[in-house]
Order: C-alpha cells, then structure tokens, then sequence
C-alpha cells in the first residue's frame, strides 16, 4: 500500500508523475479548484471583517469524497497544486476541505514535470505560504466585488447579461479610448524626396532620401516646397560629402514569459491568447512520446525570465556543440523583476534542449509543434551572442540640398542563425535602409541622378489593438498578471463588448455603452493607474508586507458607495438591435441582430408575441457560382472558418478560400 499521497490539480499529470515516484506514491488529481464563493450571493461578509465564506464547488463532492478515502490510507500528503499563486489557494482550500493534519501534510512546488523536478520538489517540501494564499484570496474578494456590485447595475440599466470586471473593464476601456484616438485623429500632409542614384563601380542603384539644405534638416509640407527641390537636383551630380561606418549590434532576445510568449505567438503564428495557454498547457503537462508522457515545457504562469543552472549549463553545452564557441554568450539570460511575485517562477523554456522540434515533430500536433518550435527557437537564442552590424552611413550634397542614405550589412548572425523576432504588426520599414554597397564609396563619388520622385504622405492614426498589443500594454501598465490576460480577452469577446476583424479588435455599440457608464459611474475601477496600483498592493500582501483585510476593506466602501449613486443617477440605456434585410416569414418585420450563448442569431422585433428565430450568417458580398444566392462565412463543428452558399445543404458550394467577385 502507498504510504505517500501526492495530489495535483490536473489529471493529465497524474499517470506521469506516478510513474516518475514509484509504487510507494499514490498520485491523484483535485481536478482544479474544490472550493469557491457561492455563486448565488457575494459570498464575503462584509459587516463582519470581511470574512470569505466559501462552499464545495458543485460536482466536486465526489471528488473530495475519494480524495478523504486516499487521505486516509496515507502517511504523509504531499500537495502539489500549480507553482503559483492560485495554486497556493488551491493547496490551502484542499487542507481546509480534507482537514488535513498539519504535520503529515507538506506542500511541493516543481517548474517542469520531469523526473529529476519532481523528485527534487520532494526533498524540499515547505508548508503552505498564506501570505500567497492571502494575495490570491484577495484577488477573488476584489474580482467578486466588482462583479457582483456592479453587473446588476449594468443589467438594471442596459440590459441583462452583461458584467464587470476589475481587469477586463480597464481593458475594455483601452480598447474604447484607442477607438476614440483613431476618429479624432486629422492626418497632416507631409512628403518625402526619394532619389536614386548609380555610380561607377557600384553595380545596384541606391536609394537615397531628402534631408534637407543649408546643413540643416527639413521638413516638407507642401507639393511647392517639394517641386522647387526636384527642379533644383534633376539631371545634377549628386556628390558624397561624408561617409560614416559604424558596427551596431541587435541583442539576443530573453527567453518567453507568459506576456511575451502570448505576443510573439499572436504575430508570428496568428495564435489568440486563449489558444497559446491552451497548447502551452498540453505541452507543460504532458505529451506522450512512445511509451513515456514528459512535459517538454516549464511552467507556462510565469513573469520571470530567469533560467536555472542546470538549464543554463545544459544550453552552453548546446550551444557549443551545434554551433560553435564563438555564438555562446556566456552573460546570464535575465534579472530579477522586483515589481512581480510571480518571478519566484523560471522562463518558459524547454524542459530538455536537446528535445529539438525535428524530434518531437512525430508526437504533436501542427500547432503544438510550432509553438514548442518558437520556445525551443527562443530559448537557444537567449544565451547567443549578438548579432552585428556594419553599417554605412553617407551624406549625398547637390544644388545645397543634402541626401542621405544608410546601408547595413549583417557581419556576425549571432541569434539569428536560429530566431528571428517577428515585427509588430505597425512596424515602418524605412527603404533607403536596404542599399547594398556593392563596391567602393568614399568622398570622391560622384553619383548620377537615375530618378528622382516627391511622394505625399499623410500621418497615420494610432493602430487598432489586436491581442497581441492589448497584451503588451496590459503589462506595461501593470494590469493583471500572466494568467489574466487570456481570460480578460476571452470575455471582452463572448461579452459582445469587442469584435475581432482579421487580428484587429473593434468595440461594438454595446461595448461603447458599458464603457461609457463605468467611466461615468466607476471611474477608478476602470482607471488604469488605480489598477496597477492594486496589483502592487496584491503583491505586498504575498510578500508578507501589507495585511490582507486592509486592502479589502480600504475598496469596499468606496465601492459600495459608487453603487449606491449609480443606482439613483444612472438612466436606463437603450441598445439598439441592429436591423437587417431579413424580412421575418411569420408576421412580415425586419429581423434584428441578437447575441446568444454561442455567437449570433436573427430575432424577430415582435418578441415576444413573435419567437422567430433564424441561423445568423454574415454575407460578403459574392453571389454562388452554382446557384446564383449569397456566400456566406461558415464555420465547421471545429471552428475552422470556410465559405458556402447560404442555401446548404440544398447547394453544396464551399472553398476554404474567400471567393472574389469575379469567381
């Protein structure tokens, strides 16, 4: 019989971890969270300090019912929950729910599910930190707080269904604010010269740009000033006045934490921020290879970009090895953060470097493979050295206007003979920077005018978000932490308060109206600053340094409060149903746009004296090319997008490829 009881949160674990501790362990699973706030009440007493009351999660009675059997047989509990703040909690509620015996119970934390992590956690086995405990559970109280405060007001004043929430309100709100700076924004004419030039013994063209005249540099605003400038320099020498040369280096990346590695996933491989956790997860708690399951990725939760010494000294091997001394950099790969608690945590990284995409490619799926492919690829990079430069730059003179041009030419590839870091998506390549000098430039040039153009140009307004920047700026802020963000942006979405287009994100009309009465009525709840602020006092709660019950009852009142006014002040707000073409068959009104549990739908007007209801499918504007009815988008029972013939399955059109008109 097992003396030893170890449970874990995810069954996925429990067969690998089982076999990595033998026959004296029995392993089970507490399949997540056993205990929550009830869910038909606030759940926190706040006339009498606040105090949480927290019930048995529904179905998990069984659950707890075989965890008491196994606790029973055992001699000693290990509780071994996820390395993180909500797997403290989870450790501490299980303690609670199983009335466990402090002194045979033991908490274990590894980073990677390997042999040599579990075993090594086992030996370091520590009670359980209520001060993580505390910052978790104080998170929950402020979430359910603000939920329960304020999405009855939303559904007194708007409409019902709609919520609230402390991380995804202020998101909501960036989202509004950088729709709001895109129509304010007024473009403001500008133009640019571009000349390009050929030499003797420079066998490619280069391309120079305008910088200005009388040694100073200029801007040009109008189509006068530009065609004054071309008068002046067409058909004249141009002739170099100074070339500079210079070595640059670009730095090696540092290894994937959860923001960056959501980020990097969303522009390189198109992955939203829910799908990069869910793969991220599959690949942390196991992948079966053969007749082993190994996690093959360190623990995905993390903000920290430190590396263990083993780790570490495994890469330098590898590095060395695959190739060569001279790309090892021998600094360490990342310092400490001291604003985040969560960088107690590794790097995401690959619990074995020598495991190389080409070998795992036989056991994971096309997309688990390219995102162990760009956290292998990452990681390696992390400890090479830089990649250099030398780049040249010239100042070209004619007719007293100054041209210049710059050229770079790659002369150490460093990192990048394995990664290379996707640019964001509103990245400007400026073309005067891909010349190649192909032969001798100095002073003594003379260049020749092949063609010269003035092109308008208008400023652009700020980008849309898309998840990948939403993420980005959600950490710059210090809003929420690594396992936040792909909620947040989960429920903006199936909340209807945001829409996705391509990669970009939209607010909805709904999303405007939420928005706009949190800001009248809450305007420090969705205040980024207030936010962050929140996050700090949480992590000083898990350091041990601000007590709990002071955060908590420091935000209620004033809560409480805001509540309180809204509910008097605030008007009732009509949100339009969007009217379609659709015309209803029972009783002859145009059918409107609602939202349901899985997505859109057509609604009759007359509800509820008229309960029609029809599919809702978006047209594009392309008729079929069998029956002569609209394309419509479509969605396979996976979720893959394709385009069909409205009329399936009496017509039987459908391409994975958006049809042209010409079709």
């Amino acid at each position: 019989m097992a003396k030893n009881l170890v449970i874990v949160e995810s069954p996925a674990k429990v067969k690998t971890i089982k076999k990595f501790l033998g026959a004296n362990y029995e392993v089970v699973a507490s399949y997540g969270h056993v205990r929550d706030l009830p869910k038909s009440s606030l759940g926190i007493d706040v006339d009498h300090d606040y105090e949480p009351k927290y019930i048995t999660i529904r179905g998990k009675g069984e659950v707890l019912s075989t965890l008491r059997k196994e606790v029973k047989k055992a001699d000693k509990i290990y509780l071994a929950t996820d390395p993180d703040r909500e797997g403290e909690a989870i450790s501490w509620h299980l303690c609670e729910a199983l009335k466990l015996e402090p002194k045979k119970t033991s908490r274990i934390t590894f980073n990677e599910i390997t042999k040599n992590a579990v075993k090594e956690s086992l030996k370091n086995a520590r009670k359980i930190d209520m001060d993580l405990v505390d910052a978790q559970q104080t998170r929950r109280m402020l979430d359910r707080m603000v939920g329960y405060k304020i999405s009855p007001l939303l559904w007194a004043k708007i409409k019902r269904g709609l919520s609230a929430g402390r991380v995804q309100s202020v998101a909501l709100k960036m989202i509004c604010d950088r729709e709001a700076e895109i129509e304010a924004f007024k473009p403001e004419e500008y133009w640019t010269i571009e000349a390009t030039l050929s030499a003797k013994g420079i066998s490619k063209p280069l391309v120079s740009k305008y910088y200005g005249s009388d040694g100073k540099k200029k801007e040009l605003h109008s189509k006068a000033e530009v065609d004054k400038v071309l008068k002046d320099v067409k058909g004249k020498q141009f002739d170099v006045s100074e070339v500079k040369k210079s070595e640059r280096s670009r730095k090696a990346p540092l290894p994937f934490t959860t923001s960056t590695l959501q980020q990097e996933a969303g522009k390189a491989l198109n992955y939203s921020t829910q799908k990069t956790m869910r793969l991220a997860q599959h690949l942390y708690e196991g992948v079966e290879m053969g007749a082993e399951t190994l996690g093959i990725i360190t623990y995905l939760r993390t903000d920290s970009t430190r590396v263990s010494d083993e780790a570490e000294k495994s890469l330098s091997t590898y590095i060395k090895k695959t190739y060569g001394e001279k790309y090892l950099r021998e600094a360490g790969t990342g310092k400490k953060d001291e604003r985040k608690i969560q960088d107690a945590h590794e790097a995401i990284r690959p619990t074995d470097v020598n495991r190389t995409p080409k070998d795992l490619k036989p056991f994971l799926s096309r997309d688990e493979l390219r995102l162990y492919t760009l956290i292998w690829q990452r990681f390696v990079a992390s400890r090479m050295q830089d990649a250099v430069y030398e780049s040249t730059n010239v100042k070209l003179s004619c007719a007293g206007h100054i041209f210049t041009m710059t050229a770079s030419k790659l002369s150490f590839d460093g990192f990048m003979n394995v990664y290379m870091e996707t640019k964001d998506e509103d990245a400007v390549v400026d073309s005067s920077e891909e010349n190649v000098f192909s032969g001798k430039l100095d002073e003594k040039t003379k260049l020749s005018v092949n063609d010269v153009e003035g092109k308008q140009h208008f400023t652009q307004p700020p980008a849309h978000y898309t998840e990948s920047s939403l993420v980005r700026a959600l950490e710059e802020f210090g809003i929420g932490r690594p396992s936040t963000y792909a909620p947040t942006i989960t429920t903006i979405l199936a909340r209807h308060y945001v829409t996705k287009d391509g990669k970009n994100l939209f607010v909805t009309d709904l999303g405007e109206v939420v928005n706009k009465m949190m800001v009248e009525a809450f305007p420090s709840i969705v205040d980024a600053n207030f936010t962050a602020n929140m996050e700090a006092l949480l992590d000083g709660v898990g350091e041990g340094k601000i007590k709990w019950k002071t955060v908590v009852e420091n935000f209620y009142p004033d809560l409480d409060r805001a509540v309180t006014e809204a509910e008097k002040e605030l008007e009732h707000v009509k949100v339009q149903d969007e009217v379609t073409d659709e015309v209803c068959e029972l009783c002859g009104r145009n059918m409107v746009i609602k939202y349901g549990p899985h997505g859109k739908f057509l609604g009759c007007p007359g509800f509820p004296e008229c309960r029609n209801t029809k599919p809702f499918f978006e047209k594009i504007g392309v008729q079929c090319p069998k029956c002569g009815k609209d394309v419509v988008i479509r969605h396979t029972k996976k979720g893959r997008r394709y385009y069909g013939c409205i009329d399936i399955p009496e017509c039987d059109y459908m391409v994975w490829q958006r049809p042209k008109k010409e079709d």
